[in-house]
């Protein structure tokens, strides 16, 4: 007998579906999902803080700095000329208790020329730094 007892002594294949632990299984898992969430929204006590001069909230700024394939240098989408780069470097890294950047190089650019951009910026003071890449491009190449 398939599926369970059958009295009428009809053997026919059970066709239905019983949804009922479906449902029972849903909404647990609906429960879940509500207590969760409201947990996750809720991490901090809701209190009235004082207020401060000294608070920092804002997170920390980082200098993006890019060379197309040209050789042309860009600071946050900004072109300027190879002179100026350790001059803004130096005052973002004087801005910043600790300065950040990150680096855009087309594929196309020399090491050499990505090579000086690092030593500039480690020469102004910022010694933590990104490389851009396109991850699609490493995943290709696998």
């Amino acid at each position: 007998m398939a599926g369970g007892a059958n009295f009428d002594g009809d053997d026919d294949i059970i066709t239905d579906i019983n949804v009922t632990p479906l449902v029972d299984i849903v909404l647990v898992l609906l429960i879940i999902l509500m207590v969760t969430a409201s947990y996750i929204v809720s991490k901090s006590i809701p209190m009235d803080l004082p207020n401060a001069d000294t608070g920092d909230e804002s997170p920390p700024r980082t200098l993006t700095v890019s060379v197309d394939e040209a050789g042309q240098l860009y600071i946050d989408a900004e072109e300027i000329e190879w002179a100026d780069l350790r001059s803004r470097a130096r005052a973002f890294a004087d801005s910043e208790s600790e300065p950040r950047a990150v680096i855009a190089a087309d594929r196309r650019v020399s090491h050499g020329e990505f090579i000086r951009i690092v030593d500039t910026l480690r020469g102004a003071g910022i010694t933590r730094y990104a490389i851009n890449v396109n991850p699609q491009d490493v995943e290709a190449e696998e």
